[in-house]
C-alpha cells in the first residue's frame, strides 16, 4: 500500500469531491424528469422532444473521447472539470432563453458536447487522489447517488409548484450551483505523459482493457429495459405510484449502502470479480423480470442493483485505478465511458423495439448481455495481474 503524504492526509479532497457529485447528481435528478416537460411547454410535439434528447445524447458520445484525450494533455484535472462545469451552466441558460426548436437544438448540442467530459474527468480526478491518500472511491461516489434520489423526490414536488415553462430556471440553478462547487476542488498536479506508453502500448490495442470496457459496457447496458420500461410494466401489473417510486428508491439505496462499505468490499475481491458478481446479479434480476414477479419478489430483485450497477460500476473504477499509467487516466476514463455510452444507446433502441412486441419478456435480452458480459470478464482474468481475486 502506498505511504500518504502528510500534508495530504487531513485535506478537504473526498469531502470536496463528495459535494460535487452531490452537485451533479443533484441537477441530474432534476434535468431527467423535468426537462422534457419544459421542452413540451415550449410547443415541442412528442417528435421534436425525442430528436432534441436524441441530439444531446449523440454529442456527448461524440465529444468525449476528444475532450478527454484533450484534457489528459493540456490540463490539471481539476482546472478541465472546472471549465466543464462552467461551460455547461452557459449552455443550459443559452437554452433557457431559447424559444424555437432550432435554437433549443442547438443549445442542446452544445450542452452535449460540454457536458461529455464532466463524469470521466471526475471520476479520474477523484481516483488519483483518493489513491494518493489510500481512501476508497464508494464513500465519495455515493454522495451522487444520494443526491440523485434527493432530486427526483424533490424534482416531483417542484413539478407541482412551478409553472412547466419555469422549469429550466431549476435546471440553470442546479448547473451554475455545480460550477460554483467546481472552484473548491482541492487542486491534483497535472500528470506527465508517458511518452514510451503512449507510443508503443496503447490501451486500445491492450486486451484486457477492451475486455473490461466490453463486458462493463454490456453489462450497464442490460439495465435500457429497466430504466426506460419498468414504470410501465410494474403500472400494468397493478402497482401503484407510490409503490413504483419505493421500488425505485431501494435499487440506489443498495447501490448507495454498496459503495458506503466498498473500502471492505474491495480489500476482499478484485475488479475482475466484481464485475463478475454485477453480472451474475443482473442474471438472475433480469430472468426473473421476465415472469412480472409479485411485489413481494420485487423488493430482493431491486436490492440487485447493488450488484448489476453498483458492483460493475465499482470493479470498472477499480481496474482503472490500478492500471490507467501516468497521463493517460482522463483519456482511459473517457473511452469507458464512450463504450457505456454507445452500448447504453444501442441497447436501449432494442428495448423499445423489444417491449414494444413483448412486454417483460424483453428482460431476456437484457439477461443475454449480462453473461455475454460475465464470458468477457472471465477471459480478461487470464490477462490481468491478479484477476483471480
Amino acid at each position: 500500500m502506498a505511504q500518504q503524504n502528510p500534508s495530504i492526509v487531513n485535506d478537504l479532497f473526498a469531502p470536496r469531491a463528495g459535494l460535487l457529485y452531490a452537485a451533479l447528481f443533484l441537477g441530474a435528478g432534476w434535468h431527467m424528469p423535468l426537462f422534457p416537460v419544459w421542452l413540451a411547454a415550449c410547443s415541442l410535439d412528442p417528435a421534436a422532444i425525442g430528436v432534441v434528447l436524441a441530439a444531446g445524447q449523440l454529442a456527448r458520445i461524440l465529444a468525449i473521447s476528444a475532450s478527454t484525450r484533450l484534457a489528459d494533455r493540456y490540463a490539471s484535472p481539476n482546472r478541465a472539470i472546472a471549465v466543464a462545469c462552467f461551460a455547461m451552466a452557459a449552455a443550459t441558460a443559452l437554452i433557457a432563453f431559447s424559444g424555437t426548436f432550432v435554437t433549443i437544438l442547438i443549445g442542446v448540442v452544445l450542452l452535449g458536447l460540454v457536458t461529455a467530459p464532466v463524469m470521466p474527468l471526475l471520476d479520474a480526478y477523484t481516483l488519483k487522489g483518493l489513491a494518493a491518500r489510500t481512501k476508497n472511491y464508494g464513500p465519495v461516489r455515493l454522495w451522487g447517488s444520494v443526491a440523485f434520489i434527493a432530486g427526483n423526490l424533490s424534482g416531483g414536488l417542484l413539478l407541482d409548484a412551478l409553472l412547466p415553462g419555469n422549469l429550466i430556471w431549476l435546471i440553470v440553478a442546479a448547473n451554475c450551483t455545480t460550477a460554483l462547487v467546481s472552484l473548491v476542488l482541492v487542486p491534483v498536479p497535472r500528470e506527465e505523459r508517458d511518452t514510451a506508453h503512449a507510443a508503443g502500448h496503447s490501451h486500445l490495442r491492450d486486451r484486457t482493457f477492451l475486455a473490461i470496457a466490453a463486458a462493463g459496457s454490456l453489462i450497464q447496458a442490460s439495465h435500457a429495459v429497466y430504466y426506460g420500461f419498468s414504470t410501465l410494466a410494474w403500472s400494468a401489473q397493478g402497482f401503484d405510484g407510490r409503490t413504483i417510486g419505493v421500488l425505485w428508491a431501494l435499487g440506489v439505496t443498495a447501490e448507495i449502502l454498496l459503495f458506503a462499505y466498498a473500502a471492505r468490499v474491495t480489500q476482499i475481491f478484485g475488479p475482475i470479480a466484481l464485475i463478475l458478481i454485477g453480472a451474475a446479479g443482473g442474471l438472475l434480476r433480469w430472468t426473473l423480470l421476465m415472469f412480472d414477479p409479485p411485489v413481494a419478489i420485487m423488493v430482493p430483485l431491486q436490492l440487485l442493483h447493488a450488484l448489476s450497477f453498483g458492483a460493475t460500476h465499482l470493479g470498472t473504477m477499480m481496474y482503472l485505478s490500478q492500471a490507467a499509467p501516468e497521463g493517460r487516466r482522463v483519456t482511459m476514463q473517457g473511452d469507458v465511458a464512450t463504450a457505456n455510452s454507445v452500448t447504453m444507446a444501442a441497447a436501449s433502441a432494442l428495448a423499445g423495439v423489444l417491449f414494444g412486441a413483448s412486454g417483460s419478456l424483453a428482460y431476456a435480452a437484457m439477461a443475454a448481455l449480462c453473461a455475454t458480459g460475465f464470458v468477457i470478464a472471465l477471459a480478461a482474468r487470464r490477462s490481468y495481474p491478479g484477476g483471480n481475486e
